[in-house]
């Protein structure tokens, strides 16, 4: 499997001792983690974007690091524009998907939009349903159960579509190794066009179209796209082909943002300019569904109107509600949210979702607290490089986040297992440098079913498999991964001198975004730092979490004027503040971030770790 691009930029393939030096490896920081710092970029490529007027030096290397060298490319990655899409009949059959949908359309076919029933699925649902709508009325949606029908396309799906007079079903966010469950349709002259983004198997499904640009043989120049966002491809096709007005359809790109930001695909090339066009939609006029997500997840419009999300916002607050309707109760409940008329209709349904995620979260934390038990148990005595725990009775509709907090305390691959419907079913997460896909199809001779990708798959075995498989995937692992490895660790883009903490590097920083994997939110180290003497501990409104409210200096700065003084906040290290206030230099790792409060805009340190001071690396 190729590396993906995002992967590439943080340099997965150099080891930790490669790029640290020793006095950083035996440094332990507040969070237990390792701190590695990038390699230096061409120093002719960061002078050349530095001489362009106005660039900050630690952004002109910030940009090196991307990628990003020459001009040209500074003013296409700086002004993101939805004239930078790609041509959408780039991509393998789209020509032969959008003829048939206009041939459905043209004909009176009834069609049916069938997406899985996670986040990316359900937005793409809802797009394709929302955007067709006013020009066609002749459609039904399909959501399947998590429960009683799994991942992806099903025979109760395809017999629910037979059944209904159904003759088109366009599948979203699945279907890309259904070869079965196409042919089960194609008996009862039900055509498929997939738009799927998983990688493919050996055989291509004999749909009437698949539209996937990981496909082999598919030329499309950009191979990250969410679900959702093949989705918007096949509707770009179409809306070429009919002469429909694209700005009907772009006013839908909050849900291709939200899957964007969910789905956890690379923020780069495409999927950046979606990104950055949906997050203005969402902020400027989100939809009736949308806005009343956005409320009940607690944020608030600005006085002058709209809001001010980001990704973070759309990944923690927008996206967890819309996954908790198909986890706890049935992913229709988000699709019907999305495409909900009006905001009295969205406000209700938006309510229900979020109790649902009230409950996703006490399940959570309940299994969790079960898992890392185990992991202790298991551990003891153990030399396990990998984590692989079933019990029968969790809920299947936890077990992927479930992984994903055991990656937190014990960094290294993990899947988390229940039973379903007679079976062993899961879900894995990864850690960074270990391809996880690749991994569970090298044991999938225990398995009858699985898919994913570098990072999250999930996976099906008979109930007699599971100690096999366990021992295979740990020896994966083992012949994967050394145990340095598995040793946790921040990467940061660079160290920075506070004196470069002002508003130039903020705004530019900020022309780097929309942030995610690919394009990470940098970060930065910086050294030798002093507090001022204002620094003190702030307790969260529950009492439980302690955080620091840092206010500091260093020698970099005018000492004797406090005003060069920075302040940042640090979330949940108030454990730590000792290392703060005890006289001694700190090092911090950090974001830089503009906070805006009461209509007053002040730049901050979002500190993410700490540690006593080391040798400079530079």
């Amino acid at each position: 499997m190729e590396v993906p691009l995002f992967l590439k930029q943080t340099n997965m393939d150099e080891s930790i001792e490669t790029l640290t030096k020793p006095a950083d490896l035996c440094i332990e920081s507040a969070s237990g983690k390792r701190w590695v710092v990038l390699p230096e970029p061409d120093a002719e490529s960061m002078e050349q974007l530095h001489q362009i007027k106005g660039l900050n030096p630690v952004a002109a290397k910030l940009l090196v690091q991307r990628g990003i060298s020459s001009e040209g490319a500074l003013k296409v990655h700086f002004n993101p524009d939805l004239d930078q899409l790609h041509d959408p009949f780039l991509m393998q059959d789209m020509d032969t998907a959008v003829d048939r949908v206009s041939t459905a359309i043209n004909s009176g076919e009834k069609i049916m939009i069938f997406g899985d029933y996670d986040v990316d699925g359900t937005t793409a649902t809802a797009l394709v349903y929302k955007y067709l709508l006013p020009y066609y009325g002749n459609l039904i949606t399909y959501i399947p159960d998590r429960y009683a029908e799994g991942y992806g396309i099903s025979f109760a799906g395809i017999d629910h579509a037979y059944e209904n007079g159904v003759s088109l079903i366009i599948a979203l966010d699945c279907g890309i190794k259904s070869l079965d469950k196409v042919l089960h349709a194609k008996a009862k002259q039900i055509d498929f066009i997939i738009c799927d983004h998983h990688l493919p198997g050996p055989e291509i499904p004999a749909a009437i179209a698949v539209l996937d640009p990981k496909r082999t043989d598919c030329a499309y120049p950009f191979k990250e796209l969410s679900g959702c966002g093949v989705g918007f491809k096949l509707l770009q096709g179409l809306t070429i082909k009919m002469g429909w007005e694209a700005f009907h359809l772009f006013k839908h790109l909050e849900l291709v943002a939200i899957s964007i930001a969910s789905d956890i695909v690379p923020v780069t090339g495409e999927n950046r300019v979606l990104l950055h066009a949906g997050l203005l939609a969402i902020n400027e006029a989100a939809s009736p569904g949308v806005q009343a997500l956005i409320e009940v997840a607690g944020f608030k419009p600005y006085p002058d109107g709209g809001y001010r999300l980001k990704v973070d916002n759309l990944v923690f607050g927008i996206g967890p509600r819309i996954n908790a309707a198909g986890r706890i109760a049935h992913g229709k409940g988000a699709v019907e949210l999305l495409i909900a008329a009006t905001y009295e209709e969205a406000k209700v349904l938006a309510s229900r979702i979020d109790d649902q995620n009230v409950e996703r979260k006490e399940l959570d934390k309940t299994t969790t607290s079960e898992a890392l038990a185990m992991i202790e148990s298991l551990d003891n005595g153990s030399d396990l490089f990998s984590t692989v725990l079933f019990q029968p009775h969790w809920h299947k509709g936890v077990i992927g986040i479930v992984a994903s907090r055991c990656i937190e305390k014990y960094h290294r691959p993990t899947i988390i297992l229940t039973e379903s419907n007679g079976k062993i079913t899961g879900s894995g997460r990864s850690v960074f440098g270990f391809d996880l896909y690749q991994a569970i199809d090298a044991c999938s001779s225990y398995l009858t079913q699985f898919g994913g990708h570098y990072f999250a798959a999930g996976l099906t075995m008979e109930l007699n498999q599971l100690e096999n498989f366990t021992a295979a995937f740990e020896e994966q692992v083992r012949s994967k991964m050394t145990r340095s490895e598995l040793v946790p660790r921040f990467v940061a883009d660079t160290e920075i001198s506070l004196a470069y903490v002002h508003g130039q590097l903020c705004r530019q920083l900020q022309r780097l975004g929309p942030f995610g994997p690919g394009n990470m939110n940098p970060v930065f180290i910086a050294r030798n730092l002093m507090d001022s003497g204002r620094s003190h501990v702030l307790v969260s409104k529950n009492g439980t979490t302690g955080h620091i409210k840092f206010h500091i200096t260093s020698s970099d700065l005018q000492a004797d004027d406090q005003q060069y003084a920075v302040e940042g906040i640090g979330f949940g290290l108030a454990d730590h503040f000792s290392m703060v206030c005890g006289g001694k230099p700190f090092d911090l790792l950090f974001h830089i971030e503009e906070n805006e409060f009461k209509g007053q805009k002040r730049i901050q340190l979002m500190v993410k770790d700490i540690r006593p001071s080391v040798t400079s690396l530079t």
